[in-house]
């Protein structure tokens, strides 16, 4: 899939406005709670003593309903409160990830996720034929450079990312690396796609754009020694699945 560069954010700012008739379920709600073990106030203690300030960023999804509910990782961002829901046919103004998209996220959307959020297309991999992309309208669609997948059913496997972990590779590509920590870490495998991916984020989070970030994705896909093992012994290298877990995801598509 070709990755092209990005454009500049536009400074609209009624943007919020007319997102806010487009949202079925309200994003955040349920935070604070304490249901997920935080203490609702968008911060947490590092390992380190230091608190980690999680920027709150609007996080949506449009949901195909093709998928395992219990193994969705947008249902389950839903259900904390750290998803919204988007209709059809109605526009957002944020970054879509979309297979659509001609552009590649990249440190230049920072603004437009700041403003006006992320938005991801949960549907099934082997479906995208079926998936109506033409009614997820937007102005900033966007693809992902080369990410190698970290849940148990896509482990390994270049680019075929679940929800939660598009969402996380856009916010830290964007600088919201706390953010991005926060979602991953609501999945008993988040950490192990930061792990795998921790080289090539880096190396994308410091280019200045889209076009040094595809020079940048060219160079690891030929370089990068652990990627193109996992791509090589992608069945010895898969993750034992917990039937229980219903953690998991079952392959929808995050872009």
């Amino acid at each position: 899939m070709p990755k092209h560069m990005q454009h500049h954010v536009n400074n609209e700012h009624d943007d919020h406005d007319q997102q806010t008739s487009d949202i079925v379920h309200s994003n955040y709600e349920g935070q604070g709670d304490g249901s997920d073990g935080s203490d609702g106030t968008g911060s947490g203690d590092g390992s380190d003593g230091d608190v980690k300030v999680v920027e709150e960023i609007a996080v949506f999804m449009w949901d195909l309903r093709q998928c395992d509910r219990k193994r969705c990782t947008g249902r389950k961002l839903v259900r904390l409160g750290l998803c919204s829901l988007l209709k059809l046919g109605h526009k957002f103004n944020g970054i879509i990830l979309s297979p659509m998209a001609v552009k590649c996220v990249s440190p230049q959307d920072r603004d437009i996720v700041s403003r006006n959020g992320i938005a991801v297309v949960d549907c099934s991999w082997n479906r995208l034929n079926e998936t109506p992309f033409h009614k997820m309208k937007g102005k900033h669609l966007r693809l992902l450079p080369f990410l190698m997948a970290a849940n148990p059913v896509n482990y390994g496997i270049a680019s075929k990312l679940s929800c939660v972990e598009a969402i996380a590779s856009t916010l830290m590509m964007t600088g919201f690396a706390s953010t991005a920590e926060h979602y991953l870490s609501k999945f008993k495998w988040g950490s192990a796609f930061l792990t795998l991916n921790q080289h090539a984020l880096n190396e994308y989070s410091t280019c200045l754009d889209s076009t040094q970030i595809i020079a940048t994705q060219n160079h690891l896909m030929t370089e990068d020694h652990t990627w193109n093992h996992l791509n090589q012994n992608r069945n010895t290298d898969l993750p034992p699945i917990d039937p229980s877990d219903d953690e998991d995801d079952d392959g929808g598509g995050g872009q």
